[in-house]
């Protein structure tokens, strides 16, 4: 891309987003170049453009780019070396929620850290796509057997995650304070019409809620990784209601990277009236924190795409969990947080963030499909939080 836009200054618009509903996202009119300063290395330079003398619309939120960008220099091995400086000034201490205060007011939110680390997890991910050498040997054998059905799935893979960012960006949100529980931020909804490709048509309800717990991102990572956590004997404790109180059982693995939580599975539930209804999963950690997105997806689906077939006409709604630090210091005296290991930014506890979606499969666009529907997926939100933090003993918890 470099290369295309060499000598190139664009004009582009960008959103940041935290992906949580609660957080509402920076938004940035920037002019970008792009230049090669000597042989092998590159230079991508961003700065804000004062967008407003030419549009009408006005934000909260102001955020402005200073001169930021990347340095990328190759070092003829097949790496390269990036040298990432953000400079941003934001108006918008005062507005952000008390839970994601310290992580937003911080760096590690929007920071040159996160970019850097975010680099290299998509291209250790894309690194692993386009591999043509046989898969690790931990994965499974016997399901995806060719190449090019492991590259379907995992762009397929790839297409649900990114829906679920897109979903977290709650457009048309809708709020029910008298909906929100104690030690919870509530639940944010948001209603829309789908009938784009590769997604299912008709109306989708989404509804996420965000919350503190006093565990690490890793302990919570593990926890929603576990096969056993999704349909524990007590069934006030399982999370999972696609495997309705059944066990799951993974019958295929693809890595996405040298951590082996960063992964592909398909999960088939043991549910005796669904035989043929699976679980697409991908699941990711870094030093900042983790995701697990999941969908389900039927049998001749996810067939045609383990045979190599084209995945994208393949109609998926996601849901899961963002987990990350909650940015706050262990000592209140430097402002500084800890970041010694994957999973552990900090000593104190995490943020969780919870999202689901249904489709509403019905031609009837009354108020009263919508609530019921808006009902139905908050009552799915709030319970799951409640056996989450149940399973964890985190259940009197005040964040």
């Amino acid at each position: 891309m470099l290369g295309e836009q060499a000598g190139a200054l664009q004009l582009m618009y960008e959103q940041m987003h935290i992906l949580s509903p609660l957080v509402s996202p920076r938004e940035f009119y920037f002019l970008r170049y792009c230049r090669e300063v000597e042989p092998g290395m590159w230079v991508m330079v961003d700065v804000s453009y004062d967008w407003s003398r030419d549009d009408c619309h006005d934000s909260s939120l102001r955020s402005w780019r200073l001169p930021s960008g990347c340095i990328i220099q190759d070092k003829s091995n097949g790496c390269s070396e990036v040298t990432w400086v953000e400079h941003v000034e934001v108006d918008d201490k005062s507005k952000t929620h008390r839970l994601y205060r310290d992580l937003v007011c911080g760096s590690l939110a929007y920071g040159a850290k996160r970019w850097i680390i975010t680099l290299q997890r998509m291209s250790e991910r894309l690194a692993y796509s386009s591999a043509e050498t046989s898969p690790p040997s931990h994965e499974f054998a016997g399901v995806i057997e060719m190449p090019e059905g492991r590259r379907s799935v995992m762009d397929l893979s790839h297409r649900m995650v990114k829906n679920f960012w897109a979903m977290l960006n709650m457009s048309s949100k809708l709020d029910f304070p008298h909906w929100s529980e104690l030690n919870n931020s509530g639940v944010s909804v948001s209603v829309r019409q789908s009938n784009g490709p590769g997604q299912p048509s008709g109306m989708i309800v989404s509804a996420a809620s965000s919350l503190w717990l006093p565990l690490s991102c890793e302990t919570l990572f593990n926890f929603f990784q576990d096969e056993k956590t999704r349909s524990q004997v007590n069934f006030q404790k399982q999370w999972d209601v696609l495997s309705d109180g059944n066990p799951v059982h993974e019958i295929a693995h693809i890595a996405c990277g040298t951590h082996p939580g960063n992964c592909i599975s398909i999960i088939q539930p043991f549910a005796p009236n669904d035989s043929n209804m699976l679980v697409l999963q991908e699941s990711c950690i870094d030093p900042l924190g983790s995701l697990i997105v999941y969908a389900p997806i039927d049998f001749p689906a996810i067939k045609s795409a383990i045979s190599g077939e084209d995945s994208t006409s393949i109609p998926i709604l996601p849901s899961g969990f963002i987990i990350s630090g909650d940015g706050r210091c262990p000592d209140k005296r430097t402002g500084e947080a800890s970041t010694s290991s994957i999973g552990n930014t900090r000593s104190g506890g995490s943020l969780l963030t919870v999202a689901f979606q249904i489709l509403v499969c019905t031609l009837s666009h009354s108020k009263q499909m919508d609530m019921d529907s808006v009902t139905t997926v908050n009552t799915l939100v709030s319970s799951t939080v409640q056996k989450i933090k149940a399973a964890l003993d985190c259940s009197g918890v005040d964040p």
